[in-house]
């Protein structure tokens, strides 16, 4: 029997985006797939509107809310599946997505990883932007995390398609992490597996640039669980591999962390240029700005322009 596919879509407030998500859910090809909604307490009409596709084989769990991690480590509970498929409730992928992934995987040795093309978008799939093709290759997990630390190139979530076994090992999502859980769980992920293999067939769609999303979070609380995913993360890569490329990759994580968010608050940004000094230091130059900002960053510095930003409210 074919294997089946665990389709995971944690849900808060989404009511505007679920239906479409739902809809290239079920337009899958692959035909033996569960798919399960996980209603992490929204107060608009999600749950309602998940419950209306039960006819259709969706399977929905009603649970008070605890975050997003916690709805995915409620659906990983639940799910049977021998692939697992992350799929956020505002995300998109197309209809050959996992079945080109599962078919590529049954002749790749155990415990290997299936990733695919995906671009951002904002309402219209099809303007999606594929930015990060640097990633749409094959690699060792190792390579993979030390490219993500150099350049900041990711790989989304509904990307990857994992195996149950791979999941099982890494364990589950971090709850005390908001922004960037998913950088942090998909490093234990990749780690956990035998190989990464890129699937040129099938597409994933992040939709980007939502207000109040988590991704789009700028304040002390999204800041600190960024610097903890982000130790997190070099604990994870440095204790797979420790050599000078990891360790400036690791360093690169940091450096990148403070072009993000300096100048506050201040005592992470002393935490983590103290992590870049004490990993040999980055390779990263000053951050990318426009050509406005970097004519005033040459006579006042990067970090005066950003802390002028910063208490004009930017």
């Amino acid at each position: 029997m074919p294997p089946l596919v665990s389709i995971l879509i944690p849900s808060y407030n989404a009511e505007r985006w679920l239906g479409e998500t739902l809809e290239s859910a079920l337009a899958q090809t692959w035909a033996n797939l569960e798919i399960i909604v996980i209603n992490d307490g929204s107060r608009d009409g999600s749950l309602q509107l998940a419950q209306a596709f039960a006819g259709r084989g969706v399977r929905v769990i009603d649970q008070p809310n605890a975050g997003a991690s916690a709805a995915r480590n409620r659906g990983l509970r639940e799910a049977r599946g021998e692939f697992i498929q992350f799929l956020d409730a505002d995300d998109l992928i197309s209809p050959d997505k996992i079945a080109a992934q599962v078919e590529l995987l049954r002749v790749k040795p155990a415990g290997t990883l299936a990733t695919c093309t995906w671009g951002r978008f904002a309402s219209d799939p099809a303007a999606a932007q594929f930015v990060d093709a640097a990633v749409f290759r094959d690699f060792a997990p190792v390579d993979f995390l030390v490219l993500a630390g150099d350049t900041g190139a990711m790989m989304h979530p509904s990307a990857w398609l994992v195996p149950r076994a791979v999941a099982d090992r890494a364990g589950p999502w971090d709850e005390s992490l908001s922004l960037n859980d998913d950088g942090e769980y998909f490093c234990r992920v990749a780690l956990a597996g035998a190989n990464m293999v890129f699937c040129p067939v099938g597409r994933s769609y992040y939709r980007s640039g939502l207000a109040g999303s988590l991704s789009q979070q700028r304040g002390e609380r999204a800041r600190r669980s960024q610097f903890h995913s982000l130790e997190l993360i070099t604990d994870h890569l440095l204790a797979a591999e420790d050599s000078p490329r990891t360790r400036r990759a690791a360093a690169n994580y940091f450096q990148r962390f403070i072009h993000d968010f300096f100048p506050a608050p201040a005592g992470l940004m002393q935490q983590a240029d103290a992590r870049v000094t004490a990993l040999g230091g980055s390779t990263l130059g000053p951050p990318p700005m426009g050509p406005q900002t970097t004519a005033l960053a040459r006579v006042l510095g990067w970090k005066n322009v950003w802390r002028l930003k910063h208490y004009l409210g930017r």
